[in-house]
């Protein structure tokens, strides 16, 4: 379409997205995330080497093109959000209207967040608007309507971008995504829009008021565009011809609408009125012409109005004498806005498909995840209140040799509970498999604390780095500060070492009871034999077995082993109760925008652990009783027993292998757990040295960039003008000889004057004004013979008048021959063409002196420069083809 203005694109480099992406999936959602999603980000990575990194038709499937990364972007912006704290990405793009120079490469930003990689697509999806709406055809009813439709989608999304962009990216270093410049841009492409309109409407022959009117709200829009265009900065960086093509348009609109407008006034017999629109019209049109320049063309237009002015002057003049009125007595036209801004679709797309559906969004996953961490909470507070509550029971058992003391009657055999125990310890593999177990934990501690380290030590040398360029730069190192960014990663940093921290103290407990109890957890490893010799014998004891006493507690050992096996089946079902949120977190997020997942976690969780915390409850209630009644009869039992020492020493070894065995099992539980504890750690802090790893990484990059955009810009700032030379610096200058080339010689010794040869007439001619006397050669007059000038000066050569050639005098020269050998004649002598014959090759003999023509045997006096004959005198005439050397 003729003089639409179309936006050029932002062009960006190529960067990998598959890496970063993939470890940010694999660190953040675990196992919902283990699915391989190498093709999905394969795909993304695709998308945008297609959009941004490549050469875009001005077609349709281009826009399509630029849609489908859009939408992608936009689908993943709370599932995989790319910044320096989540996905560190480091997108760089060049300013749409800067292509730089010859020395160096146009303005550029680079920018590490998702947003500012949507705002610069976003841009590029309405230049492409502009482009092609910019190619259709003006003659063409459905190329009118695409070029509109375009045109108004493209001020749309420039005016989106205007009042996001600040929100969008941290700061804006390029003008083409400035808010001004982006207002521009869109009341430009308003303009073009209706501009388009009102060729539609004059294909369609609608009413002259109508069109005029149409063409109206186009010059007025126009008119807003020209200003906003002339903003200082924004007016530097817009190509050369936009504001003279704007102008001229916003001219040629107005007078069209008063053209059309004289035509309503004809068909109304307002003669007047027309002949003055008409005037208008033709005043608007030069105007346009003048602003427009070579960029414009009205002629056919301007053609066309002055021949109506001139047939409604003819009419006027002889028939209707109507008062032609004054311009500014004009009423006004009116407007028509039909081109409006259009919102932007979502999708943009019409066949988009989420590449990654499965992950949910990111704040989700977070509610999730606190969700997961207040329920584990509830499960971990009721399990050790269990499991204390337990130890608790087991440990007074211990101290009152229960139940081997009801089960040791005849004192000469093992117990059974003994025995029991023993089997338990050896199919958990005794001692060889507790010492394994203390023996690896300081291995698993000390990997670590060793990643750990090695993630600390990375974000404080990237702080450093990002410190000593803050220093070197000051407020042009505009960054975000490292101090800032990192908080996050090293607050959780802080949070894994006081994990490590409280490991290690835990882990001094375990090995002091494990130190306590040792020993008899090496005799319950043993096997019945072995056990039946390492325990004390004592008397019978069998008049007691039918005490009722001992009949109690009996019984009451069978309500500890009852309530023990249902805190088993609680246990499991606490460690088994699930629900899922995930609908109704998201939910929540379509809804209000945002989770509030305290109110709806702990409603849940109430409703779904109330039971087994009731159960728990009544367990520990249940205990208590139970403990009480079972001190009881053990009291009784103790008093009939009689007393004896073996009985004692016995009783006192089956109390401490009873409390080995509850050692044996808490301690091979809190090494097994502590194991594990570690092995997830070292996954956990994996990801974590991950994501420091991949932060440090865009960290240096992003550096690099803005190091390098900073390096160039210093070195493309205009050097500072010299200092003003003082005056003295500048005296007497014209008359100091030239400092001696590098590689002259030293002037040799003037040789003593010779008398002069008889002095021949100079020819007829005025003779030169000699120098005063200064360091520079003196002048003489044209002709005068060698003998006259004193030794070592050298003659300013003189000229010929035009009738022929004057002879060259000689300088004197106490070394050379008194007369140039025969045969050689004058080595440079022209011959005829413009040729000069060549010298012959030097002769053995003087040595050559620098400074003269090499002539063969002859010396050369030093101190005269090496050219084609003598040094000519600045104020000697330059006469074209003139020879130095003439023979004599």
């Amino acid at each position: 379409m003729a003089t639409m203005l179309a936006v050029p694109l932002k062009n960006s480099a190529e960067l990998d997205l598959v890496r970063p992406l993939k470890n940010f999936i694999k660190n953040t959602f675990g196992d919902e995330g283990s699915d391989d999603y190498s093709s999905q980000l394969d795909e993304l990575h695709r998308l945008r080497n297609n959009a941004v990194c490549r050469k875009l038709d001005k077609h349709n499937t281009s826009l399509e093109t630029l849609a489908r990364y859009y939408d992608q972007l936009k689908a993943i912006e709370n599932k995989l959000p790319i910044s320096e704290s989540h996905v560190s990405v480091t997108f760089t793009w060049q300013d749409a209207f800067d292509k730089g120079s010859f020395f160096g490469g146009g303005r550029k930003q680079s920018g590490s967040t998702g947003s500012y990689e949507m705002v610069c697509v976003l841009f590029n999806i309405a230049a492409m608007n502009s482009q092609i709406a910019a190619l259709q055809s003006s003659e063409d009813d459905d190329s009118l309507k695409t070029a509109a439709k375009q045109f108004q989608q493209a001020a749309g999304i420039f005016n989106y971008l205007k009042d996001t962009v600040v929100s969008s990216v941290q700061s804006i270093r390029t003008f083409d995504i400035h808010p001004d410049c982006l207002a521009a841009l869109g009341a430009l492409m308003l303009a073009q829009a209706q501009d388009t309109f009102f060729k539609k409407a004059r294909q369609d022959k609608m009413k002259n008021g109508v069109i005029a009117k149409i063409a109206m709200t186009a010059s007025e829009e126009y008119a807003e565009a020209l200003k906003l265009c002339q903003v200082s900065y924004i007016k530097e960086i817009l190509p050369k011809e936009w504001i003279p093509i704007v102008a001229g348009k916003q001219a040629f609109m107005h007078a069209t609408a008063e053209y059309y407008q004289s035509m309503v006034c004809q068909n109304a017999k307002n003669y007047g009125e027309e002949i003055g629109r008409l005037n208008h019209a033709i005043e608007l049109l030069q105007s346009a012409t003048h602003r427009g320049g070579q960029h414009v063309n009205f002629k056919s237009t301007t053609e066309k109005v002055q021949r109506a002015l001139a047939a409604a002057k003819k009419d006027n003049d002889f028939i209707y004498h109507d008062i032609v009125p004054e311009i500014a007595n004009l009423k006004s036209i009116g407007s028509a806005p039909i081109a409006k801004p259009l919102e932007i679709p979502s999708p943009l797309y019409l066949k988009f498909s989420d590449l990654f559906e499965k992950l949910v969004p990111l704040a989700v996953h977070n509610a999730l995840d606190a969700f997961e961490s207040r329920k584990n909470d509830i499960i971990s507070g009721e399990f050790s209140k269990l499991r204390e509550s337990t130890q608790l029971m087991d440990s007074v058992l211990a101290s009152l040799n229960l139940p081997a003391s009801i089960e040791d009657m005849g004192g000469s055999t093992v117990p059974p509970s003994v025995l029991q125990k023993s089997t338990a310890v050896r199919e958990k593999g005794g001692i060889a498999s507790i010492d394994k177990l203390f023996n690896d934990m300081p291995d698993l501690l000390k990997r670590n604390t060793e990643i750990l380290n090695e993630s600390l030590r990375l974000l404080d040398e990237e702080s450093k780095s990002d410190d000593e360029m803050r220093e070197r730069f000051k407020e042009r190192w505009t960054r975000l500060q490292s101090g800032q960014l990192t908080t996050p990663l090293r607050t959780e940093s802080s949070k894994y070492r006081t994990i490590l921290n409280n490991a290690i103290q835990a882990d001094g407990v375990v090995r002091e009871k494990y130190n306590v109890n040792r020993e008899f957890i090496v005799i319950l490893s043993k096997d019945q034999k072995d056990l039946g010799v390492a325990l004390p014998a004592a008397s019978a004891a069998a008049a007691l077995k039918d005490n009722p006493a001992v009949q109690s507690l009996r019984s009451l050992m069978k309500q500890v082993e009852s309530i023990k096996a249902e805190r088993e089946v609680t246990e499991a079902e606490l460690k088994n109760t699930k629900c899922d949120m995930t609908s109704k977190f998201l939910g929540a997020l379509a809804s209000d925008g945002a989770i509030d997942e305290e109110s709806i976690s702990v409603g849940d969780l109430d409703r779904m652990f109330s039971p087994l915390i009731q159960q728990v409850q009544e367990s520990i209630h249940r205990q208590e009783v139970l403990l009480n009644n079972v001190q009881d009869a053990n009291t009784r039992f103790c008093t009939a027993k009689q007393s004896n020492t073996s009985a004692s020493n016995r009783e006192e070894v089956l109390c401490k292998l009873a409390a080995a065995h509850n050692a044996y099992m808490e301690l091979t539980a809190n090494l097994t757990e502590g194991t594990k504890f570690y092995n997830d750690l070292t996954q956990v802090l994996v990801r974590f040295q991950g994501k420091v790893s991949d932060l440090c990484f865009a960290r240096r990059t992003e550096k690099e960039e803005l190091l390098r955009d900073l390096t160039q810009s210093i070195a493309n700032q205009p050097s500072s003008p010299p200092p003003v030379t003082p005056a003295h610096h500048t005296q007497g200058t014209a008359a100091r000889q030239p400092p001696p080339r590098p590689n002259q010689p030293p002037t040799r010794p003037q040789a003593p004057p010779s008398q002069p040869p008889p002095a021949q007439a100079p020819p007829a001619q005025a003779p030169r004004p000699q120098a005063p006397p200064s360091s520079a050669p003196p002048q003489y007059p044209q002709g005068t013979p060698q003998s006259t000038y004193a030794p070592g000066y050298q003659p300013t050569p003189s000229y010929a008048p035009a009738g022929g050639f004057a002879p060259m005098p000689t300088p004197y020269n106490p070394y050379a021959a008194p007369q140039q050998p025969q045969g050689f004649g004058n080595p440079y002598q022209q011959q005829p063409g413009g040729q000069y014959q060549q010298p012959p090759p030097q002769q053995g003999g003087y040595p050559q002196q620098p400074g003269y023509p090499q002539q063969a045997g002859y010396p050369q006096q030093p101190g005269y420069p090496q050219q084609g004959g003598y040094p000519q005198h600045p104020s000697a005439p330059q006469q074209p083809g003139y020879n130095q050397y003439q023979q004599r």
